[in-house]
């Protein structure tokens, strides 16, 4: 099952390989047959784990197409179809992390490859995107906001200050720094101080300690942290929060969030043993694959009216499904390599077995399907089929497991 998944997973990335960089999927269905910043950076990053060539080439291409699609005011395209010349930035909200793996993904190519003809085109392309995110920080404090509906979970209950977005955004401050030393030879002091004050918000923002505490340092609002915290009991010193905003704090687990603060170094070893526990205590045990949140939503969930309002084309998030509670593929490919990483080797191994396993389920007739995800309850695959990043989950799974980095 190993060697025939990942096989597969190769396989069908070249087949989502085009002129114009990596499609979200072969099959022509809604907008999926396009080139799309976050399933590009994702798959980019996997492609250059696999020091394949071709993938690899293919990433420099969906960066490429992404910087000549870019907006006027630095905005970096949500997907873009360069055949039709049809460029989305977003739904009813635009997709601030769209420019965020856009960035992360240019600087990973660039350090994977030393291509410094790439780097001298992409960086104007680069400052931009920087500028503009520090406009979405709207009150200059070092958060992004982000409006609901305005990442990967778009269609779901989230918005204000989101986790996930501010460790993509730490990381693409990150992948600036180092390009700047290698421009010019020097450290751009503001921006080093910038990513460092980022670190300290999140640590203090987004994990409550189990016992009482005051306030930290770095609290973003100290009264608005106190309420927080007296509401999170529950989930004190279990997990990272997901966001927060003016009317207050989520609590739900988002599994994206945790993964990324452990694999980018925000989490110490107790936390990651925290969220370790959490997960072993959520994850099916037939079928160990990280949900999207958790728990899920149902109709009797006061968020249930508002949650059946969010979507773009149809309802997709019932119970158990899509972000509420499915079965990801490509986040247990983030949650593999960060057991492997850790020297979790035994449960790494059984996480990319269930990758390998999910990506087999049979849609429409045949089998290896490679579903977007997989039912959290029926263990049936779900959503779209043959996409490109729940190949690039079994691709980071198998080479994390040698050893290879997720983030250079």
């Amino acid at each position: 099952m190993e060697d025939d998944g990942y096989r597969r997973a190769l396989a069908l990335l070249r087949s989502c390989s085009s002129p114009s960089g990596f499609l979200a999927s072969p099959v022509k269905q809604d907008n999926y047959q396009r080139v799309w910043a976050r399933d590009g950076g994702i798959v980019g990053l996997a492609a250059l784990m696999t020091g394949d060539e071709g993938l690899i080439d293919t990433f420099r291409r969906t960066l490429s197409t992404l910087a000549r699609y870019q907006g006027r005011h630095g905005e970096i395209p949500s997907n873009v179809d360069p055949r039709a010349d049809r460029i989305s930035y977003g739904g009813t909200a635009g997709r601030v992390d769209a420019d965020l793996w856009f960035v992360v993904g240019c600087g990973q190519y660039w350090r994977a490859t030393g291509d410094d003809g790439f780097l001298d085109a992409i960086t104007p392309h680069l400052e931009r995107v920087q500028f503009l995110l520090g406009a979405w920080e709207m009150n200059n404090r070092g958060l992004l906001h982000v409006p609901q509906t305005g990442d990967w979970a778009d269609e779901y209950l989230q918005h204000g200050y989101v986790l996930y977005d501010q460790l993509l955004y730490l990381q693409a401050q990150s992948e600036l720094c180092r390009i700047h030393q290698a421009l010019h030879g020097s450290a751009d002091h503001p921006l080093e101080e910038k990513r460092a004050r980022l670190h300290h918000l999140i640590r203090a923002n987004y994990w409550f300690p189990e016992r009482d505490a005051e306030p930290p340092p770095d609290a973003y609002h100290e009264i608005l942290w106190e309420k927080g915290r007296e509401a999170a009991c529950f989930c004190h010193g279990r997990y990272w929060l997901p966001f927060f905003s003016p009317s207050g704090y989520g609590y739900r687990f988002d599994a994206f969030a945790n993964l990324l603060a452990s694999l980018l170094g925000i989490a110490d070893p107790t936390q990651q043993g925290s969220v370790d526990a959490y997960l072993d205590g959520i994850l099916p045990e037939e079928l160990p694959l990280a949900p999207a949140f958790h728990p899920v939503i149902t109709p009797r969930d006061e968020e249930w009216e508002e949650l059946q309002m969010t979507f773009s084309y149809s309802f997709k998030n019932q119970p158990h499904e899509y972000h509420n509670g499915g079965l990801w593929p490509m986040l247990s490919g983030f949650h593999a390599a960060d057991l492997a990483h850790r020297g979790r080797t035994e449960q790494a191994l059984r996480v990319t077995e269930a990758i390998d396993r999910a990506n087999a389920l049979p849609m429409a007739g045949a089998s290896w399907s490679f579903p977007e995800y997989v039912h959290g309850r029926q263990l049936t695959a779900g959503g779209n089929q043959h996409q490109a990043w729940s190949a690039a989950g079994s691709l980071m799974a198998h080479h994390a497991l040698e050893g290879r980095p997720v983030f250079r």
